[in-house]
């Protein structure tokens, strides 16, 4: 396997513009929008230069590189703490149960509020990988390289962690939630509402959405079905969130009613059962595994053939060459 995990570049913008047109909406973390990525790209850089270890509100954006070819094929993000620039809403589904006497009867009803309870937590997120390439396991080493970050780096990030996953979008590239919902209110299609949601944040949601319960009884069957569903895009994407310990909870996105997934940052599997050894030989190993190394900028992921023996571990030549590791260069692993 020729590819790696590195970290994104201010060059990289036009790989992220080119992937970000295939994305075909409802992506807020990868809007195609030139202006927004080289933002991001620049914020990013900063966040790999802060040297101080600490929790504050960076974003880390993160590239699948095909090493051979140089071109970059998929990407994803870290989030440190979100809510900072703008409040972070969510909606949270909850039951309201009443009882009658005279009538004998006991009616739960299901409610959709408008919160802010992860506010201050961190997010991993913008996650794509290019159609050509879903295959062989890139998206889990996408996916799962951020783990191990964050494991190095476990006092920049929050004790909850969270993942949001995009809705449910009809044929015509609208969302049956946005519709039945918020769309009432704004006067604006979903496209519209979710790119300058990505350009200029989700304040206005606050500013124009009515603050009372929305009981779910009086959407439409659509808005109704889609609340909590993830695209079909992403499902595979809710069970390795599933495999790493988040869980969800209720919580959905503002837009278009997609499941958020949230877990205690110690508790996500990759970050717990990862460990840390110095490399002892390069020689082919026996477990298939996804190891990393460097830190802040200098950080690599890829995959590997992995031994474990009493004085550390030793990996695949291969390996070692696509990230330039040595005997004595300590490296993080988790198993796949």
């Amino acid at each position: 396997m020729s590819f790696r995990i590195r970290a994104a570049r201010v060059d990289d913008l036009q790989h992220l513009y080119e992937m970000a047109k295939l994305t075909g909406g409802g992506f807020t973390n990868l809007p195609a929008d030139r202006g927004s990525l080289s933002q991001k790209l620049e914020r990013s850089e900063q966040a790999y230069k802060r040297q101080a270890e600490a929790h504050g509100d960076d974003l880390f954006i993160m590239v699948l590189e095909n090493v051979e070819t140089g071109a970059v094929r998929g990407t994803s993000q870290l989030f440190t703490k979100v809510g900072q620039t703008w409040p972070f809403y969510s909606y949270r589904l909850s039951t309201l149960s009443q009882t009658s006497k005279e009538l004998d009867r006991t009616f739960s009803a299901q409610m959709l509020g408008l919160v802010t309870d992860l506010e201050g937590a961190s997010e991993v997120g913008g996650l794509f990988l290019h159609p050509g390439e879903r295959a062989g396991g890139l998206g889990m080493l996408l996916a799962r390289s951020r783990y191990l970050f964050i494991r190095e780096h476990r006092a920049r990030f929050g004790d909850k962690i969270f993942a949001e996953l995009r809705g449910v979008i009809d044929e015509a590239g609208g969302s049956p939630f946005w519709d039945g919902l918020a769309g009432r209110f704004f006067g604006m299609s979903f496209q519209e509402a979710d790119y300058f949601n990505a350009i200029h944040g989700n304040q206005f949601i606050a500013d124009l959405m009515p603050k009372h319960p929305i009981y779910t009884a009086m959407l439409s069957d659509s808005a109704r079905a889609a609340i909590g569903v993830p695209h079909t895009s992403g499902r595979a994407a809710m069970r390795m969130l599933e495999n790493e310990n988040f869980s969800y909870e209720g919580y959905v996105d503002i837009f278009d009613g997609g499941p958020t997934m949230v877990a205690k940052t110690n508790d996500v599997t990759s970050i717990r059962e990862s460990k840390a050894a110095p490399i002892t030989a390069i020689e082919e190993g026996e477990i298939k595994s996804i190891i990393s190394s460097g830190s802040l900028d200098n950080f690599q992921a890829t995959y590997a053939m992995v031994s474990e023996n009493a004085e550390g571990v030793t990996i695949d030549r291969q390996a070692a060459e696509l990230i330039g590791l040595g005997a004595g260069d300590i490296i993080r692993y988790i198993p796949r």
